[in-house]
C-alpha cells in the first residue's frame, strides 16, 4: 500500500486519523484545493493515492480509492480491507494538524504550560506547524477505535 495519501475534502477527520497512524496523508483543505482538476494534479505530481467518495473522480485519478462510507468507522474498515494497516505509530512521526514531521521534545526544553512536561511524559512538536502532541485521551479514543475494526 502506498504510504502516500491524498485526502479529498469530504474526509478530513480521516486524514487526521491516518496521519497517528503514520501515513503522508495531504488533505485537499490544508492547501485550500477543491478543484477536481488540480486534485488530479497533485495526486500525479507528488505520487500519492487520491482517497475520495466521488467515484467519478477517482476513475480519473491514476491511483485511487473510491470510498463508500460516510462515518469515520465505516472508512477506516473500508482502508482496513484495501490493505492499509491501521494502527496508531509508535512514536508518532505525522502532525493531525498539517502533517508535518513531528520531532521529541526533550526534557530540558520549555514547553507551553498546557502541554504536558516533556520529562514526565513523551512530547513530540511538529516540524512545521509547532504543535505539541502527547499521547493523551484523544490518542487513546483512536486507538480504541482501530481496534474496534
Amino acid at each position: 500500500m502506498a504510504d502516500r495519501l491524498l485526502v479529498d475534502a469530504m474526509l478530513g477527520k480521516l486524514a487526521t486519523h491516518l496521519r497517528m497512524c503514520g501515513y503522508d496523508a495531504a488533505y485537499a483543505l490544508d492547501r485550500g484545493v477543491e478543484a477536481d482538476d488540480r486534485l488530479l494534479a497533485i495526486a500525479a505530481e507528488e505520487g500519492r493515492v487520491l482517497l475520495t467518495r466521488d467515484r467519478q473522480l477517482a476513475m480519473r485519478a491514476a491511483e485511487s480509492l473510491a470510498l463508500e462510507a460516510h462515518g469515520i468507522r465505516d472508512q477506516l474498515r473500508e482502508l482496513q480491507a484495501a490493505g492499509y494497516n491501521l494502527t496508531l505509530a509508535a512514536p508518532p512521526v505525522r502532525c493531525g494538524t498539517c502533517n508535518g514531521h513531528l520531532d521529541a521534545v526533550t526534557a530540558d526544553e520549555p514547553t507551553p504550560a498546557s502541554v504536558p512536561s516533556p520529562d514526565a511524559e513523551s512530547v513530540w512538536q511538529c516540524r512545521d506547524c509547532g504543535q505539541y502532541f502527547w499521547q493523551g485521551s484523544h490518542w487513546d479514543d483512536v486507538a480504541q477505535t482501530l481496534a474496534e475494526l
